[in-house]
């Protein structure tokens, strides 16, 4: 019995001393491994922070490629063990595929998430509108969902998927923009009196741009004069200033009795020929 115990021992012993390179080899590519994986995912957190990179794409990014070396680092250290990967390997193909599987949406707006943040077409800030009717306030930007604040006040969360593929409509990517009017005049009024008097009411406004100077234009001539007013606004004063000059503009053209006629139609009675003849 003691025998056998010893010949267990021995050959135990024997095992590890023959394994002790390779586990020492182990020992020093983990601890190495590590370490350079950690100054490798600072170096490359600073360069994303540097060139400018969103902060919560450059967080997922390195989280993303810090799993990936730590899972290198774990096959190397099993490999120099002489444990068999290839079985890790295909687990981890399986896995992948399985989750990819899953999460065929969520991928999606992943990859919606990080076009906008790579490209930036809008920012934190911005007002977009899109072919989805959806519009409002940027308020975040996520990897997943970009979150907007809606004119009513309401929250609304779009799919970063569905929202790279849209045409987005920025309104806040200018400092400037134009502001268009519609007005009609009715027949017996001057084109160039109420050209006079809309410019007027524009040039005494400074928020309106001199540059482009505003044009007055006539648009149609279906049942009124339908005068086409173009102005260029400072885009953080836009809305005020567009609903004021609207109010004045009106305002200016009844004290100058430039009528602004109701909508109207003309109808046609025609008789009938045969109206009186008495049946044969």
């Amino acid at each position: 019995m003691n025998t056998k115990v010893e010949r267990t021992l021995e050959n135990l012993i024997d095992s590890f001393i023959d394994r002790l390179p390779s586990l020492l080899l182990a020992l020093l590519t983990l601890v190495v491994g590590i370490w350079l994986i950690k100054v490798f995912v600072r170096f490359l957190h600073k360069r994303f922070t540097n060139g400018k990179i969103e902060i919560s794409l450059a967080e997922f990014l390195t989280s993303i490629i810090r799993i990936l070396l730590y899972i290198l680092l774990f096959l190397s250290v099993a490999s120099t063990l002489g444990i068999q990967t290839t079985s890790f390997v295909t687990m981890l193909g399986a896995a992948g595929l399985a989750v990819g599987l899953a999460l065929q949406g969520s991928l999606s707006n992943f990859a919606g998430g990080v076009l906008i943040l790579l490209f930036k077409p809008f920012r934190v800030g911005h007002f977009i509108s899109t072919n989805n009717d959806v519009s409002g306030t940027v308020l975040k930007i996520d990897i997943l969902y970009t979150t907007l604040r809606a004119g009513n006040g309401t929250t609304i969360y779009a799919p970063n998927g569905p929202l790279a593929n849209s045409v987005i409509n920025n309104t806040s990517d200018n400092p400037t923009r134009q502001a268009e009017y519609k007005i009609s005049i009715a027949y017996n009024n001057n084109i160039d009196t109420a050209r006079k008097v809309i410019l007027g009411v524009l040039s005494q406004n400074k928020s309106i741009l001199k540059n482009p100077e505003p044009a007055v234009l006539v648009s149609s001539l279906d049942g009124a004069i339908v005068l086409v007013i173009r102005c260029w606004i400072k885009n953080k004063d836009f809305w005020p200033v567009y609903h004021d000059s609207f109010q004045k503009i009106k305002e200016a053209l009844e004290n100058n009795n430039i009528s602004v006629p109701n909508p109207q139609k003309e109808i046609y009675f025609i008789p009938n020929k045969e109206e009186g003849k008495s049946p044969s």
